[in-house]
């Protein structure tokens, strides 16, 4: 007899998994793994760099498995599972740029040049989401968590405050003036992709 894995619930995955069934934590990979590239993926602004810490997250996951409490949303648990592993990619990016290129390279990082887009029917969406991507990437840590977790990954602002560890007002607030400063550097940045054409 066979497990239909996909009607079970996130509980049942974990209680699975954790006794051994690799079939079971598979199933939740397959569930959240686009919601965690897409929130990693939203703190970094690199692909490739997401990639690997949606790789690192479900690892972190997988071992801390047996302390995952079947009361809180799996999605909200991997949630603070992989803003951690955000912050760690952050605090190491910046010592690395600190002793490779000293002071000047914060400055230096956003002038960069872009990578080039395939020409198709839907390069200039892909590019305007990369746009607003690299955008949210740039915020503070303390703006872009909150909006990146309510607006991207459509958690509840209570279960946004839960992940981040801070009231549903502090979330409230977070999320306006994240808005706000988006809205600001993405009109700062109208007008200079088209430099080069």
């Amino acid at each position: 007899m066979s497990l239909d894995w996909t009607a079970l619930s996130d509980g049942e995955l974990a209680t699975l998994s954790i006794a051994g069934r690799q079939a079971a934590f598979a199933e939740i990979m397959r569930r959240y793994r686009q919601p965690v590239f897409r929130l990693a993926r939203a703190c970094v602004g690199e692909p490739d760099e997401a990639l690997d810490l949606v790789q690192e997250t479900f690892v972190a996951a997988h071992q801390a498995l047996p302390r995952y409490d079947a009361q809180r949303a799996m999605k909200a648990w991997l949630s603070t599972i992989a803003i951690n592993k955000c912050r760690d990619w952050a605090r190491k990016r910046a010592v690395r740029r600190f002793l490779s290129f000293g002071f000047a390279a914060e400055d230096q990082a956003d002038t960069l040049p872009d990578n080039a887009v395939a020409i198709d029917d839907s390069a200039a969406d892909r590019q305007e989401l990369d746009r607003v991507t690299r955008a949210i990437s740039t915020l503070p840590a303390n703006l872009k968590e909150p909006l990146v977790l309510r607006t991207i990954e459509g958690l509840s602002q209570a279960e946004t405050a839960e992940v981040l560890g801070i009231s549903q007002k502090a979330v409230e607030t977070r999320l306006y003036r994240a808005r706000a400063r988006l809205m600001e550097k993405l009109n700062a940045g109208q007008g200079m992709d088209g430099r080069d054409a």
